[in-house]
């Protein structure tokens, strides 16, 4: 007959079996090239709209390229806000995953979710506390990076690499 401890380890171990099945069940299965295929489709897509306002702006409205390129930027974070606003562009996130995420618009949903989540709770602590919640550590570790980059930069100039 084996002792309370055994039994105890015998069950313990039961559970951990269990559980294990359990997570393997309700975990979703994705797949990685599908998914990496949505992403390109997605991003490729943001990226041929933007195209697109960037000739439009060069060829109908006769901009030369670096202002055509403000535009096509003003137009691409408008269209992300706007898209934001309406639950049009979490539902293309969910589908895009990443493909959404890195280009510009992708920033500017960053920002406007917050401050249309926090609206309710006012101008100043809703919106005006929130709106940089996920935007803002992107700023900073930007802004850090870009800071750290130019020492490095300095500092091979001054070494003559550069």
């Amino acid at each position: 007959m084996p002792d309370k401890e055994t039994v105890k380890q015998q069950e313990k171990q039961q559970q951990q079996k269990e559980y294990q099945n359990y997570v393997k069940e309700v975990t979703p299965t994705h797949s990685l090239v599908l998914n990496m295929c949505k992403a390109f489709v997605t991003g490729g897509a943001i990226c041929v709209i933007g195209q697109l306002f960037l000739n439009v702006g060069s060829s109908y409205f006769d901009l030369d390229r670096e202002t055509a390129g403000s535009w096509c930027s003003l137009l691409l974070v408008l269209l992300s806000v706007i898209l934001t606003g309406f639950g049009i562009y979490s539902k293309l996130a969910k589908f895009g995953g990443a493909g959404t995420l890195v280009p510009i618009t992708g920033f500017a949903n960053s920002v406007a979710s917050p401050a249309i989540e926090y609206k309710k709770e006012g101008q100043v602590f809703g919106i005006g506390c929130k709106i940089f919640t996920i935007a803002g550590p992107v700023i900073l570790y930007g802004l850090f990076t870009s800071w750290v980059l130019g020492l490095i930069y300095l500092g091979l100039k001054a070494a003559g690499v550069v």
